[in-house]
């Protein structure tokens, strides 16, 4: 088994089909991407001891929606601290390492639910599961950016699309699977969590089995290397412990992380924010089929995005989220008060695929940035971002919401200065993008000074 699961043994023999990895890649991240659809099991998970309601010693939603909060924590984090291991280790011990992880998550939660232990619950799919989002994220990136040097931005999109589609499977899996199971003493929830952990597993494995890496001298057919590089894509390379303390490192981790405070903030909330909004004129089942129109757009806009970037260039696609990006939110609150439900909606639908496009897009600006040697770490340091963001967007908004309804704004108008607080947020992303310059060569790998290092 170890010997299958080594980088020499996934070299690819010559003449294979590249377009064969993607599909691998997506197994990984479609299983992982059920994250998004997290919230499904928050009710179910404060009603395990009264089936029907909540009972006294039940869990409190505040409790369960940490589960969320630290799984995105560890994804960024186990990015970061695995990052180089991933890369060394190649992308089919990486993945089996993620299916161990995420599907054990699942496991150990199903444990803390039997027993009705909310810390296992944490452990379980908060760490364990969260290590197995991060892994699973960044292993086949590097994979996908060497088989695709022609085309880096369309190759990580195709992944990464997966990741925001996953909810698209997730959430009616698990709801189908609770009601199924549920009987009169148990609402389903931990048999459901059992089910995932298996048929997750099985499908990454799948993932697993069929990754292959290209050898050392290959190329795409017909292709070859451009001569002179622009100077924004370089054509040396920067190792990771280098790269993470150059000016464009942590220019890049501002603008992935401006990005995504944004989008994921009116993500986290889309559901009450179009309700308070507009009333009686959006029912709850409208507000679901709401969140699962921005789950499409999340999902479509990083293959389309990304694929973008290609001919664009990463820094004006995301001069384009940026600058779009502010024209769109500030005119979020305009639409609430036109009434405008289409507008709104049009809105926040071109917001999400900005947001996924931004995560799917990010792979290849590092690429092009810090060459491929170890893109796949530095991506894992970058994801930090991530974690930072998954807490400041969701906060931010909810905080302030809170405090406008307190001070007396009408609901309807309680989301207006968020949105204009994200303009700010969005600026700050823009002029860090501005700054954006191709990296000193002092900081290019050398083999031979490394030798003697």
């Amino acid at each position: 088994m170890s010997s299958f699961l080594d980088r020499a043994h996934t070299v690819a023999p010559p003449g294979y089909n590249r377009f064969l990895v993607p599909p691998a890649a997506l197994a990984v991240h479609l299983s992982i991407g059920q994250a998004y659809a997290f919230s499904t099991f928050n009710l179910p998970l404060t009603k395990l001891i009264g089936i029907t309601k909540s009972a006294p010693d039940d869990w409190s939603l505040k409790q369960v929606v940490i589960i969320f909060s630290i799984a995105i924590v560890f994804l960024g984090l186990s990015a970061a601290f695995f990052g180089r291991w991933v890369e060394s280790a190649g992308p089919r011990k990486a993945m089996f390492t993620a299916a161990l992880c995420f599907a054990g998550g699942f496991f150990v939660s199903a444990v803390g639910i039997y027993l009705h232990q909310l810390w296992l619950l944490y452990l379980g799919y908060g760490v364990l599961g969260g290590c197995g989002l991060g892994i699973g994220y960044i292993s086949p990136v590097s994979t996908l950016i060497k088989w695709f040097p022609d085309r880096p931005g369309m190759a990580t999109g195709m992944a990464i699309m997966g990741f925001g589609g996953g909810a698209l499977i997730g959430a009616p899996l698990s709801t189908n699977l609770m009601a199924y199971y549920a009987t009169a003493t148990s609402n389903g929830v931990l048999e459901t969590f059992v089910t995932m952990g298996v048929l997750y597993f099985i499908f990454m494995m799948l993932g697993v089995y069929a990754v292959r890496v290209p050898a050392a001298d290959w190329k795409p057919e017909g292709w070859t290397a451009p001569v002179v590089a622009s100077k924004m894509i370089t054509t040396a390379h920067v190792h990771v412990d280098v790269a993470w303390k150059t000016p464009q490192f942590i220019l890049l981790w501002i603008v992935l992380c401006m990005n995504v405070t944004a989008g994921i903030a009116v993500l986290s909330q889309a559901s009450p924010m179009i309700q308070e909004m507009f009333g009686s004129r959006v029912t709850p089942i409208a507000a679901g089929g709401f969140v699962g129109l921005l789950s499409i757009f999340n999902m479509l806009g990083r293959f389309f995005w990304a694929s973008m970037s290609d001919y664009l260039g990463r820094r004006t696609t995301y001069m384009i989220f940026f600058l779009l990006g502010i024209v769109l939110y500030a005119t979020v609150p305009t639409t609430g008060q036109m009434g405008s439900i289409v507008l709104f909606v049009a809105a926040c639908a071109v917001i999400l695929s900005m947001y996924g496009g931004g995560f799917a897009t990010i792979p290849a600006y590092l690429r092009d940035m810090f060459g491929t040697m170890h893109v796949g770490a530095i991506h894992g340091r970058l994801l930090t971002a991530w974690s930072a963001a998954g807490v400041l967007g969701p906060v931010l908004l909810t905080f302030i919401r809170d405090d406008q309804i307190a001070a007396g704004v009408p609901k309807a108008e309680a989301y207006s200065l968020t949105m204009y607080i994200m303009c700010g947020l969005l600026f700050v992303g823009f002029l860090a993008n501005l700054g954006m310059r191709a990296v000193s060569e002092r900081h290019h790998f050398r083999e031979t000074a490394s030798a003697h290092s």
